[in-house]
């Protein structure tokens, strides 16, 4: 087996704490989005990224609203909801406990 193979059930499982990360900060698109995970381990693809966007804003934890663009039509910015303010507290508490967990294990 492989690295990449290893940890892509890590990563996927990861990736719903990484995008309500970014879209924490500020309004953001999509390709926004994509571009910022590029350089990181949690690089993905539209076939990946839409449907959680979906999932989430179905969720009430992410919501979007249409901007005009100058290059095109109306572009989709998402935005964190409260609930999702709150479901990104919750997993980077997780997150947080998690890593001291390892970290004593390894003691």
């Amino acid at each position: 087996m492989n690295k990449e193979s290893k940890f892509a059930a890590i990563k996927k499982g990861l990736l719903e704490l990484a995008v309500l990360r970014l879209i924490s900060r500020r309004k953001v698109y999509a390709a926004d989005i994509l571009s910022e995970l590029s350089s990181t381990e949690f690089a993905t693809q539209e076939g990946t990224l839409y449907p959680l966007l979906s999932r989430l804003c179905l969720e009430n934890l992410v919501s979007y609203g249409w901007v005009e663009s100058a290059g095109g039509p109306p572009r989709k910015y998402y935005s964190l909801t409260h609930k999702g303010k709150l479901q990104l507290d919750n997993l980077m508490d997780y997150w947080n406990k998690l890593g001291t967990t390892i970290d004593k294990l390894g003691e």
